[in-house]
């Protein structure tokens, strides 16, 4: 199983957190940058993938409702796609 790591410290502002996942989950380049973008490429058939987010605290305290909403994101992705778990580890 992939493992990924991600860290609430790169997720300052809107722009700053798609550019950071779109690194981190090597996106293809037609990334919308947007939630339902990032729901779409997290939906798609992949390989056995594990999603930890590190730091939780720090990307809510900098977005606010939006990283509610990323979060929410993450969790209904994992719930569509049977290959890939979202675990949240602070």
């Amino acid at each position: 199983m992939k493992t990924i790591a991600l860290d609430g410290l790169y997720m300052t502002t809107k722009e700053a957190t798609h550019a950071y996942l779109r690194w981190r989950l090597n996106a293809p380049s037609y990334y919308g940058c947007n939630l339902d973008a990032l729901h779409d490429i997290l939906t798609d058939p992949c390989e056995p993938t594990r999603l930890i987010l590190y730091r939780k605290e720090l990307m809510l305290r900098a977005l606010g409702s939006y990283g509610e909403a990323l979060l929410t994101v993450f969790r209904d992705s994992a719930d569509a796609n049977r290959n890939l778990t979202f675990e949240e580890a602070d």
